[in-house]
């Protein structure tokens, strides 16, 4: 399955600035895994001991995988997967 991945511009140097992603993968996990294949240390900045950290979230077509089945969350043809780093202030 082909993907779009959006990469936030806190991240953008870990990926050339490239944005976005066109990337093969049947899962979320998968994605991420071919992500640090292409750009090492990416992995690392999104995921920790098997979940993605809590101020990251990352959706699949506007959809939370937190609400679905987390990174294990299959992906479909054309899909838009979406990494959003938390948000905060006053």
């Amino acid at each position: 399955m082909t993907v779009t991945v959006i990469i936030p511009t806190l991240l953008g140097s870990l990926t050339n600035k490239q944005q976005p992603i066109v990337i093969e993968g049947v899962k979320v996990s998968e994605v991420i895994e071919r992500m640090e294949q292409l750009y090492p240390g990416i992995r690392a900045k999104l995921i920790f001991d098997g979940s993605a950290y809590r101020f990251i979230t990352i959706h699949v077509n506007d959809n939370d995988i937190r609400l679905r089945d987390g990174l294990a969350t299959p992906l479909q043809d054309g899909d838009i997967v979406t990494i959003l780093p938390a948000m905060a202030g006053n």
